[in-house]
């Protein structure tokens, strides 16, 4: 396939859920960008999406079903702000502190499961109920409000964000495109005995998978809390529902991949997640038919990819 054609089939989706959201946004009679904050919202919703995706897809494509990396959010983002609101820090300090925590909680996770060698989703179940709970006890129940801090809710400009999207980008092309452990990851992936057998540490490589999902993580703790100006606690798995944010792009990501890179794809599927969102925030669409659609844009896709070459075969047909 020629340069030009990978570009195409990288950019198409994207493009074609930006016209398709517009359309359905003048059809009913509003402007998609109608002020600078709907730009906001957007990029925002970008941001959100794709640190979500990157540390759901680091485990899930290894097999491991991560349940815990809500729960690193959400107590990543209770001491860092516990931390700044107590010593009257700044949004900065606030976010390497979340990125410390969610690493340091990340690698927590990856330890407990290289050691008791229970199944991944057992594992990342109890660590969630244990974060969760722990954050919970923190705050007392009653999780931690800033919403008159200028300062933290000040951070959420389009710079801002458009500045850890690219850091997030940036830090995982690096770490599994250009690195030892990158390399690694892969030849696990494509036969982990194999690997094993030619001295692959498997243990290592899992373990710092959950520190990069960690860390991801910190920083989508961090955006949630200083866009809100506060914390709600979440008990009995209440903060699994984020990760469920993460499959559309992820499926459409690992799509585009096959045409430029997993990596770029899984940012151009959370664009397109973005301008779906940004539309149900234009319409006033309910939560609830939010979810129906996206249940609906989901399993839609997965049929696409399932009979893929069957729907191609009878386009070629009709032409």
């Amino acid at each position: 396939m020629s340069k030009g054609k990978r570009l195409a089939c990288t950019a198409a989706i994207p493009l074609l859920v930006c016209v398709i959201t517009n359309l359905i946004c003048m059809a009913k009679g509003v402007a998609m960008f109608e002020s600078s904050l709907h730009v906001l919202t957007l990029i925002r919703a970008v941001a959100n999406v794709i640190l979500v995706t990157y540390a759901l897809s680091i485990n899930l494509n290894s097999g491991r079903f991560d349940f815990s990396v809500g729960s690193i959010a959400l107590l990543s983002s209770v001491l860092s702000s516990t931390i700044t609101l107590k010593y009257g820090l700044g949004p900065v300090p606030m976010l390497a502190l979340s990125l410390l925590f969610g690493l340091l909680l990340g690698l927590l996770s990856g330890f407990v499961y290289i050691t008791l060698k229970l199944p991944p989703m057992i594992i990342s179940l109890g660590v969630a109920l244990f974060y969760e709970g722990l954050a919970y006890s923190i705050t007392d129940g009653h999780g931690i409000s800033f919403i008159n801090n200028k300062e933290l809710l000040g951070f959420g400009t389009i710079p801002s964000y458009l500045i850890i999207i690219v850091c997030a980008l940036i830090f995982m092309v690096i770490l599994f495109d250009q690195t030892t452990f990158g390399y690694d990851y892969k030849a696990l992936l494509s036969g982990q005995r194999v690997a094993v057998n030619t001295g692959i540490k498997e243990k290592k490589n899992a373990l710092i998978c959950y520190g990069a999902a960690g860390l991801l993580m910190g920083a989508q703790g961090f955006i949630s809390a200083t866009t809100t100006g506060s914390i709600q606690m979440s008990l009995n798995f209440g903060s699994i529902g984020i990760m469920f944010t993460a499959f559309l792009p992820m499926f459409i990501g690992g799509y585009i991949g096959r045409f430029s890179n997993d990596k770029l794809g899984y940012l151009l599927g959370a664009v397109s997640m973005a301008f779906i969102s940004l539309t149900y925030v234009r319409l006033m669409v309910n939560s609830s038919v939010q979810q129906v659609v996206s249940a609906l844009l989901l399993v839609g896709f997965l049929i696409y990819l399932n009979n893929e070459q069957r729907i191609l075969s009878l386009f070629r047909k009709t032409h």
